[in-house]
């Protein structure tokens, strides 16, 4: 059988051999034998290992599809996601300083969607095996809270209760302060029974709050998160950062990057992430396109004391993004987009130059499009801080800081 040579990790964590074939569960520098179908190496046994390579924490990693890099040593992972950025950033002619990554703990993901499904027996949950629909049982799983793992058997129940043995639900899982909130997809057309089976269910097992195909059926207590001094109780299904460790490293960042801002803008502001921490030293305008969760920022500071002023806008950025004239008054602006940036957003910020800007992204990629046209502006990137918050996947979180030229010239 042919052997390979593994070149280099791709940006969705798979091996690359000369062609290019990918090969999953492989690492730079290995020589592998496999059997090449298209572009993907299947078959794979490993010849030469890397030094790099250790035993997976978790005896699911070859089936789930969770996963894709448990097989990396945690400092060959954190090297890979560095380069991810700072490949990035060169393919601009960026350089910068890169304060040490940050990696959120095992078994703290405090979120997660599993598969469910009836079978012959009764039902089984988990997550979908890699490259596959087949659903794996996890429960070993290294990743998750050990509260999320205790949904798995109610995931389970609402398969029994809510699907045919033709489709698999969707069941999203939140850890919050008040117990776990649940929102499942795909599930059975809503009727008078099922609605009251539903609530039954949710109340026997001490639920926060279930929710059907975006219908809340009940809510026992608020599934209260906490950001700053406030507490926020989010909509079913809305963004939330994957680990209370990441959050608190994002918010870490994203607090040295403002400084002693005053007046601070915060766009894509979800639930409150970061604005409501910064609002116990600067008032802030919250802008997010999603209502309802602008709605769930608004109640959270209503009800918080000891916190400045925040008000809150329900604005698409994509398509009205904040303009010169009202950007420039602000002593800082924290923008997060999602995976595809801010392209529209930046191209005003340019215009307005306000003193100081940080930037959370999901996406080197775009970010670093976007800090490209941040720099040829002004601008200068003064670090990144990479967050490792998704343990064991190839994704890449950051944030990062950027000041103006007058903040430049009054630092020297």
């Amino acid at each position: 059988m042919t052997e390979y040579t593994i070149q280099r990790l791709g940006h969705l964590g798979d091996g690359i051999a000369p062609g290019p074939l990918f090969a999953p569960m492989t690492l730079p520098g290995e020589v592998v034998t496999g059997t090449p179908d298209g572009q993907t190496l299947t078959d794979i046994r490993i010849v030469t290992p890397s030094e790099n390579r250790v035993s997976a924490p978790c005896r699911h990693f070859k089936a789930c599809g969770g996963c894709q890099l448990q097989h990396a040593s945690d400092e060959y992972v954190a090297d890979f996601k560095l380069g991810v950025v700072k490949a990035s950033l060169d393919a601009h002619g960026i350089e910068t300083v890169f304060k040490p990554l940050q990696t959120s703990p095992a078994q703290s993901r405090r979120r997660a969607t599993f598969a469910a499904k009836r079978t012959k027996k009764g039902a089984m949950a988990g997550f979908h095996g890699r490259g596959s629909d087949v659903v794996i049982e996890i429960p070993g799983c290294q990743l998750l809270d050990p509260a999320v793992m205790g949904a798995l058997p109610i995931a389970e129940k609402l398969a029994v209760i809510g699907t045919s043995r033709k489709a698999a639900l969707a069941v999203t899982v939140t850890a919050s302060r008040g117990g776990l909130d649940i929102s499942v997809q795909n599930g059975k057309e809503l009727d008078g029974p099922l609605r009251q089976e539903l609530a039954h269910l949710c109340d026997s097992l001490g639920l926060a709050r279930l929710t059907w195909d975006g219908e809340v059926i009940a809510m026992r207590t608020p599934p209260v998160q906490r950001f700053g001094a406030a507490k926020v109780t989010p909509p079913p299904g809305a963004f939330l950062q994957a680990t209370p460790h990441g959050e608190a490293a994002l918010v870490t960042a994203v607090r040295e990057a403002v400084g002693e801002a005053r007046h601070v803008i915060d766009l894509f502001a979800g639930c409150g992430t970061f604005s409501l921490p910064l609002a116990d030293q600067a008032e802030v305008h919250a802008v997010e396109g999603d209502a309802a969760m602008t709605a769930a920022l608004d109640h959270g500071w209503r009800m918080s004391t000891g916190l400045k002023p925040v008000t809150t806008e329900a604005r698409d950025l994509f398509r009205r993004p904040l303009l010169p004239d009202e950007l420039a008054k602000t002593d800082a602006v924290v923008i997060d987009p999602p995976r595809a940036g801010a392209e529209a957003q930046i191209a005003e910020i340019v215009k307005a130059m306000p003193p100081v800007l940080a930037y959370v992204s999901c996406n080197p990629v775009t970010f670093a499009r976007d800090a490209a046209v941040l720099i040829a502006a002004g601008y200068t990137l003064n670090w990144v801080q990479v967050v490792d918050q998704f343990r064991w996947s190839s994704h890449v979180e950051l944030a990062a800081q950027f000041t103006a030229p007058e903040v430049q010239r009054k630092r020297k």
